[in-house]
């Protein structure tokens, strides 16, 4: 398949899917959501390993600020694409498919991409990577990251990293229960535990997946409010103003 905004490479089990916006700082946007739930129903049939992976100097950077700010500033309000749900059931695919998911994590991962780390089975990490909420600088919350997020590290860790706003890193990560493994070389780390995990047969997977998700189905519950406070804060007028300047520039709100 031809994608624009992910590389996709299948290496039976397993594939490997490249979140690829290099001109973008490998943020998200509504294309890169729809290929990558594209990409999961196509190969996620076969492959029993889904590899989750950036750019090297960033995972995922969260929002594409400057696609919000255009459908914000449109004549014609484009609801489609400020709609969270297609994200959030992206995330959900990839915490219950019938698949182990890897996050393969190196540089920077921000807002969002906290949301794509969370909602993986296995985080692996380099030395390089860090991990940040940036969303209250704006007046914003992560409230779609925050169910993956809580699930995987508690409510209280996810708390103080949604008021800190600031990076963590890879070590601190790991500590918190964010990252499952961390090395200098997280590709050597990464096919260390391929090996292994290679030899789990398709079927057992799928089932194995869908009693944890029997077991803790919060992620699933916690969706409809997650939506609804994500929608209230990108139409209140006061956010959005604050993200059209920031785009327009580069200034944050607290900056004169």
């Amino acid at each position: 398949m031809s994608y624009h905004t992910i590389q996709v490479r299948v290496d039976e089990p397993v594939c490997y899917l490249k979140l690829y916006r290099p001109e973008a700082g490998n943020t998200i946007n509504d294309q890169l959501v729809r290929e990558c739930q594209h990409a999961l129903e196509l190969y996620g049939q076969t492959c029993s390993i889904i590899v989750l992976e950036g750019l090297p100097e960033v995972f995922c950077f969260g929002a594409d600020f400057q696609d919000i700010e255009k459908s914000m500033t449109a004549e014609t309000n484009n609801k489609e694409a400020q709609d969270p749900e297609p994200l959030y059931d992206l995330w959900t695919e990839l915490a219950t498919g019938p698949y182990i998911t890897i996050a393969h994590v190196r540089g920077k991962t921000n807002a969002g991409g906290v949301g794509f780390v969370s909602a993986c089975d296995i985080v692996l990490a380099d030395e390089t990577a860090s991990f940040s909420l940036s969303e209250l600088l704006f007046g914003l919350f992560p409230a779609c990251v925050l169910p993956f997020l809580i699930r995987r590290i508690g409510h209280n860790k996810a708390n103080y990293m949604t008021l800190l706003n600031k990076p963590i890193s890879a070590q601190q990560a790991l500590s918190w229960g964010l990252v499952d493994a961390c090395d200098a070389d997280s590709a050597s780390l990464l096919r260390k535990h391929l090996l292994r995990l290679r030899r789990i047969s398709k079927p057992a997977i799928t089932k194995y997946k869908a009693y944890m998700l029997s077991l803790n189905d919060s992620v699933v519950q916690s969706k409809p409010p997650a939506i609804q406070a994500n929608s209230e804060m990108f139409s209140d007028v006061d956010n959005r103003e604050k993200i059209c300047r920031y785009v327009k520039t580069g200034k944050f709100p607290w900056e004169m």
